[in-house]
């Protein structure tokens, strides 16, 4: 395509923005308003995803070694466990580190414990990591079944419920997600409808003196695109002003915890790049629907 023609239908995609005022104004409310419900919900999930992949990485599986096994015992279980597929490693932790981990965990309360030091009644422990946190409780109960294991703990229950919340949260997000785009697309698709309507002389006489379909489906198209990337224009203002503040008021008081959220840098970026071109995709799929139904070219 000529650069010539590609600069025809450009000023064409803005005129019948111009000419189309209204329409132009509630497709891009439409896009507006979608892709702020969009960013925002989708600043919130990756966040929480964040949140979830830092807990889900310090699941692991706690094997304590019966009293009764010995150096050879303890070598042999090991090797038993490394062997399961999906374990990614495996670390021991003698009962003098369990016991001085247990003082300084309780704090004050503690101190009380220093009186085992001499004869400790804990076990050795062989700490488990899973290459996928969600094979947690399959490689536990594999792990139950071997010799001279007394007992093992991966925080049964509550590391089925913390799975169970990410899947549903994603779940609910990538729907939700979906909803929003698609209600876009339709309000979009009925502006270039209209458009398409009130241009149906033109069109036939464009045809008549030999114009392609191409060539009358592409302002369309372009008109579609600019639909998309300004309505995308203020969710990203709006969205980078709200995070730097979130961020600037939570990112102090969270340091330290497990519960980090995403630094403004490059997040915020990566967020305006994925609004824009779903704004693009939005404005760009709904003239497609829109021409391929409506315009009888």
């Amino acid at each position: 395509m000529k650069i010539r023609t590609i600069g025809r239908h450009a000023r064409e995609s803005f005129k019948s923005l111009g000419r189309n005022a209204w329409m132009t104004f509630a497709s891009v409310s439409a896009v507006t308003v979608t892709l702020i419900l969009v960013g925002v919900f989708f600043v919130i999930m990756m966040n929480l995803n964040k949140v979830a992949q830092t807990i889900e990485e310090d699941v692991q599986i706690r094997v304590h070694i019966d009293v009764a096994a010995n150096k050879g015992d303890q070598q042999k279980l090991q090797n038993e466990i490394e062997s399961i597929p999906e374990v990614k490693s495996v670390t021991f932790s003698p009962k003098e580190k369990e016991l001085k981990e247990l003082i300084k965990g309780l704090g004050e309360e503690g101190n009380a414990f220093k009186l085992f030091e001499q004869d400790n009644p804990l076990n050795d422990v062989f700490i488990v990591k899973t290459k996928n946190p969600t094979d947690t409780m399959m490689v536990a109960k594999k792990i139950e079944k071997y010799n001279f294991v007394a007992k093992v703990k991966y925080g049964q229950g509550s590391v089925e419920k913390l799975f169970k919340f990410v899947k549903a949260s994603r779940n609910v997000g990538v729907v939700l997600i979906l909803g929003l785009f698609f209600t876009a697309i339709f309000l979009i698709s009925n502006t270039i409808k209209i458009t398409i309507v009130a241009r149906r002389r033109e069109i036939k006489i464009m045809r008549l003196v030999g114009a392609t379909n191409n060539f009358i489906r592409w302002p369309f198209f372009l008109e579609g695109l600019w639909l998309g990337i300004l309505g995308s224009i203020l969710p990203i203002i709006l969205i980078s002003i709200a995070y730097y503040n979130a961020y600037d008021y939570l990112a102090p008081k969270l340091a330290g915890n497990f519960m980090q959220i995403l630094p403004y840098n490059p997040f915020v970026y990566q967020v305006s790049g994925i609004l824009i071109l779903m704004g693009a995709l939005i404005g760009i799929w709904g003239s497609v629907m829109s021409v391929r139904k409506f315009l009888k070219v």
